[in-house]
């Protein structure tokens, strides 16, 4: 038996030496399913496998590619290099550039990404006289989306009356007119778009019998990851292709299937068994990143779901602190509470930023958390922002590419037919498009025979597109004599970008010439390394393929660890930090409003929940606010219901303490009030719970109501901070003085160190415990005197 397979536990060990059948590895957080995945590919190939017999599929290139490196260590790089392993999207596209001729496509085929796929049905829904504010493009691509992830076909949906009464209800009854447009432009342009992939791949094995048997005898083995995050088309394609021998093994956990509104279906792994009959189950349930009481309060939550297949995770490394729940008076006082965390961590324990991430619902809530650290000038990266490939310079330049290794690329052709200006107007374009769609043929099909089709233009114009024609045509020529890298330069000097990007040394224009070098410098490592592992694929073409795919995770760049990272709940899936805040955790924003009624919503925002709790490896920090703004306004809101879901021997409940010491004796009372008030108690007033209870009987009770006796600063009170003066010892004539203790709307807790001026014009200094020093004019100052 290899070296390696003494390497597992046992539940491991016996999940890679099993392979006489279907196999399901559910694999709990941290428990090291990657490597059982490495293992098990190593021991087949080890085993009498062959590297091309093994099909392995992951969600990101990025796993993909740690896990052949890791099998390269074990069987040898050569070996590992002939798997085929990578993204469902990348693995087919590879068997649908072979195939394209049986679907009607050429083997050079465009991929249109998301905006490539908007642009498009913009264009077909203003073609159509529909109105874009009833018929959002991002909508109808949704819907559109939806229906290829379950293989329901254009025609399909049109005798869908299910499909049909839905867009009606929802006004937009031309959905499937739409649908088919779309299908037939698509392919007049010789493109797919992401879901296409998987439509297409499943329509090739489904109507071309011999070529899934050819396909099913190549793939001995099929291997999945993260299954329980595949949608129906994913699983039906792994159904076509391990349905005769049986030997398929997926590896997941139903705990963190957290992409429903990507069309993930989680009843995949629920029902593995039974669309699989036979199947062994085995459970990984040690995991090896976090605590024992970050692991215990993650089991806690999520045993509350009924939907799931139950396992009890385990850590065997140090008992570690209890997770941390902080109360927030609002959004800004979060955000400070967060920072002033981060730096005691840093100071106390010797902490690198890079060891924080910051992780919320929504993205929209980054902003304050955003603002606190540039105060404090603390380095922060947004994880999922702009990436690389969506720049406009570089979508610019890659359109180029596009239409030159697919000259009837659509929306390519209409980015850059006056990209750099050429004289070549709307109108004109508007024209084109319209004598390729009544002659149902591509528009570069219309350019080059503009009479055949009925192109009437004038001297001038017919020109400039001529032009335009024979720039393109020039470089198409060359598309199988050069590699990417040259043609890629060639393209970019000859078109003008180059010369329109240095027109001036502004900033913007100095990045743009940066960021079309760095992929320039892409360009020529990806022919350089392909030429070293002896790859024949340098083409433009195979340059195309590979970008097109790229996801987040894989653009992001290496060697800027330096940061704190923010980051929603859904992005950090796969990832872990050493220490970790779940922020904003109140009501309508986790869980998300949008749950309804919904048990099977719910429970999904519940494993979105356990998702954030298992990336910690030795803090976890909870916080939630009584109020922030969101829409514009400012909302009130309750601690979310998931945090009475975790058993409070495993939570460090919120103590709120009192920021002056010198006023400490004369408001205890104050401060005992304020505890029953305030923190998290169970109903016999204790903050832990005896071990022998059970972690359903009593939950904790989270009440955020204002103690009865604190007195708010209104006009109406008589005490308005318009109608006082301040005396020369620093009182205020509502009572409002130096050393006493507010409680502000936004900032929390603090102790007024100065109070000055008259009437309108009176102002007050204040230390606030999160916020630091303010100074507030006390007329609208949104304060309560607590001390």
């Amino acid at each position: 038996m290899p070296d390696y397979i003494q390497e597992l536990n046992e539940g491991q060990r016996e999940a890679v030496l099993y392979n006489d059948g279907p196999s399901l590895v559910i694999a709990g957080a941290g428990s090291g399913k990657t490597r059982v995945l490495t293992y098990k590919i190593a021991y087949l190939l080890d085993n009498g496998y062959q590297p091309w017999n093994i099909l392995a599929l992951t969600f990101t290139n990025k796993a993909a590619r740690e896990m052949k490196e890791r099998i390269g260590r074990q069987v040898g790089i050569e070996r590992a290099r002939h798997l085929w392993m990578g993204t469902f999207h990348s693995m087919f596209l590879r068997i649908l550039h072979v195939e394209a001729q049986h679907l009607g496509f050429t083997s050079q085929f465009t991929i249109y990404d998301t905006a490539d796929s908007k642009s498009l049905l913009r264009s077909i829904i203003k073609e159509m006289g529909l109105d874009e504010k009833s018929y959002k493009p991002g909508t109808v691509q949704a819907r559109i989306s939806n229906a290829k992830n379950h293989l329901v076909s254009p025609a399909s949906y049109a005798n869908n009356k299910e499909a049909y009464e839905g867009d009606r209800a929802a006004k937009m009854p031309a959905i499937r007119d739409i649908y088919q447009r779309y299908w037939e432009r698509c392919r007049q342009a010789d493109a797919m778009d992401f879901d296409d992939l998987l439509f297409y791949t499943f329509l090739l094995f489904r109507d071309h019998p011999e070529v899934l048997a050819r396909y099913q005898e190549q793939f001995r083995y099929v291997l999945v990851d993260e299954y329980q995050d595949t949608n129906f088309a994913q699983h039906s394609i792994v159904l076509q292709l391990a349905k005769n021998h049986q030997h398929v093994c997926v590896v997941g956990d139903d705990a963190q299937s957290i992409y429903s509104f990507r069309g993930a279906d989680i009843d995949n792994i629920l029902y593995f068994t039974k669309i699989y009959p036979g199947t062994k189950v085995f459970k990984l349930e040690q995991n090896y990143r976090s605590t024992q009481t970050i692991v215990h309060a993650a089991n806690s939550l999520i045993e509350k779901n009924e939907r799931q297949i139950r396992k009890e995770v385990f850590s065997e490394k140090e008992k570690g602190e209890s997770i941390g729940v902080y109360q927030a008076y609002s959004d800004v006082e979060e955000g400070d509470i967060v920072v002033n965390k981060i730096a005691e961590l840093r100071r106390e324990a010797g902490y690198v930023y890079s060891d924080f991430a910051v992780l919320y619902r929504t993205n929209a809530q980054s902003r304050v958390f955003e603002e606190a650290m540039r105060k404090r000038g603390m380095p922060y990266r947004i994880y999922g922002g702009l990436s690389f490939y969506q720049r406009k310079e570089i979508k610019d330049v890659i359109a180029y590419y596009r239409l030159v290794v697919n000259p009837n690329d659509e929306e390519a052709f209409k980015r850059i037919i006056n990209y750099p200006a050429r004289g070549i107007g709307d109108t004109t374009v508007g024209k084109i498009i319209v004598a390729a769609t009544e002659n149902k043929v591509s528009l570069w099909a219309v350019l080059c025979e503009p009479l055949t089709y009925g192109l009437n233009l004038n001297k001038g114009t017919t020109g400039k597109l001529q032009g335009f024609r024979d720039l393109i045509s020039g470089f198409i020529a060359e598309v199988t004599e050069k590699n990417a890298y040259e043609l890629g330069t060639e393209i970019i000097r000859q078109s003008g970008i180059i010369n329109d990007v240095c027109q001036d040394n502004s900033p913007e224009n100095l990045s743009r010439k940066e960021n079309i070098e760095e992929l320039v410098n892409g360009m020529n490592d990806f022919c350089a390394q392909r030429q070293e592992e002896g790859n024949p694929n340098l083409l433009l073409g195979d340059f195309l393929s590979e970008v097109s795919l790229l996801t987040d995770q894989d653009s992001d760049k290496e060697g800027d660890d330096e940061k704190i990272t923010l980051m929603t709940v859904h992005s950090a899936k796969g990832l872990e930090f050493k220490n970790v805040f779940v922020v904003g955790m109140e009501e309508n924003l986790f869980p998300s409003g949008m749950v309804g009624d919904s048990p099977r919503a719910l429970e999904e925002e519940r494993r979105l929940f356990y998702v954030a709790i298992t990336r910690a490896e030795e803090h976890c920090f909870l916080s939630f606010a009584k109020s922030r703004f969101r829409y514009g306004k400012m909302e009130f809101g309750s601690p979310s219901r998931f945090l009475k879901d975790i058993d409070t021997r495993f939570l460090r409940l919120p103590q709120e303490a009192l920021i002056s010491r010198r006023v400490e004796e004369g408001v205890e009372n104050f401060r005992r009030e304020k505890q029953r008030s305030f923190s998290f108690y169970n109903k016999e007033g204790n903050t832990r719970r005896s071990s022998e209870e059970s972690s359903r009987s009593k939950q904790p009770i989270i009440s955020p109501t204002v103690p009865r006796n604190l007195k708010r600063v209104t006009p109406s009170s008589g005490t308005s901070a318009s109608t006082a003066s301040a005396s020369s010892g620093g009182t205020l004539m509502n009572g409002v003085q130096t050393g006493q203790l507010i409680e502000h709307e936004r900032f929390g807790l603090g102790e007024v160190m100065k109070v000055e001026g008259t009437g309108d014009n009176a102002k007050a200094t204040i230390h606030f415990r999160n916020a630091g020093d303010k100074q507030l004019l006390l007329r609208f100052a949104r304060f309560k005197i607590i001390g």
